[in-house]
């Protein structure tokens, strides 16, 4: 098990303080605020702590209402709202500080036959004809912003393959919509809770600044304010997120200092295993006076 999954599943395997109540860390690596994707899955790890066994996260909810503060742990309040015959129901929220910076709603239900459909998996690149991260290091390093490269060269959990690199490189107005291979860096335990996690945690890199593509900025340029402020994620079909899976990325609007996200996540073998959206603050950095 590599590093950057180990210390994964260490800051995502939360400590019980009481009855529905939990505590998480944060990751000690110099970010000015909690990484959205960490809150999102420590409260969906909160959340299924005291759910059924039996039952599998279908659906959740969040706000991201304070920025978190990564020097301080996260205690997690878990309301059990309801354990119904066929769903089970939870709201988290996250405190620090003794205010709330985070509030979820998730949903269970046992794995049940009905009918099916879904949409065509788009028709991209595979990642094994991609570079990967060593490649892309060495091809595009020199190429690339400073704190662009800084993002890049940091060992990271979730290895990513971007099908179109011109992204990374240009700040010319593009199509605002990205094909990203992800899956964790390394090989994950067979427990379908850690897999749900790990994918929420995966859920909200890029998502946000492709919302950005169509003006040619990104989250990354020093002139740009953004942060996320709700993140909506559906699971489908169970999936192991340590393969390969697209996660093909759209943004249909941005305007009033919000840009909007929608993705879906793909299997290899062509089966939509999640859904997801997401509504971020993305607006001109104002000057200090």
């Amino acid at each position: 098990m590599s590093d950057p999954i180990a210390g994964l599943l260490s800051i995502l395997d939360l400590e019980q303080l009481e009855h529905n109540l939990y505590r998480g860390m944060s990751p000690q690596v110099g970010w000015q605020r909690v990484f959205g994707g960490l809150v999102i899955s420590q409260a969906l790890v909160a959340a299924t702590r005291t759910v059924d066994p039996s039952r599998h996260a279908h659906s959740l909810h969040g706000y991201f209402l304070r920025p978190g503060d990564p020097s301080v742990p996260i205690v997690y309040q878990v309301d059990p709202i309801r354990d119904g015959k066929s769903f089970t129901t939870r709201r988290v929220i996250g405190v620090q500080h003794g205010e709330a910076i985070f509030a979820l709603s998730c949903s269970y239900q046992h794995d049940e036959e009905s009918w099916s459909h879904q949409v065509r998996m788009p028709d991209v690149p595979r990642p094994e004809h991609l570079s990967n991260d060593a490649e892309l290091k060495q091809r595009f390093m020199d190429l690339m912003p400073k704190n662009v490269r800084d993002y890049w060269e940091r060992e990271r959990p979730i290895e990513l393959r971007p099908v179109d690199l011109t992204r990374y490189v240009s700040r010319m107005p593009q199509e605002p919509r990205q094909y990203i291979w992800i899956k964790a860096a390394g090989s994950l335990p067979e427990d379908r809770a850690i897999h749900e996690a790990v994918l929420a945690y995966a859920s909200d890199m890029t998502l946000l600044d492709t919302t950005l593509v169509a003006m040619g900025k990104s989250v990354f340029d020093h002139d740009v304010q953004a942060a996320s402020l709700d993140h909506a994620l559906w699971f489908h079909q169970p999936f192991k997120a340590d393969e390969w899976l697209l996660y093909a990325q759209e943004s249909p609007f941005t305007g009033g200092a919000r840009g909007f996200a929608r993705g879906q996540i793909w299997s290899q073998d062509g089966r939509l295993i999640a859904s997801v959206a997401q509504e971020g603050l993305v607006r001109p950095r104002r000057e200090k006076a």
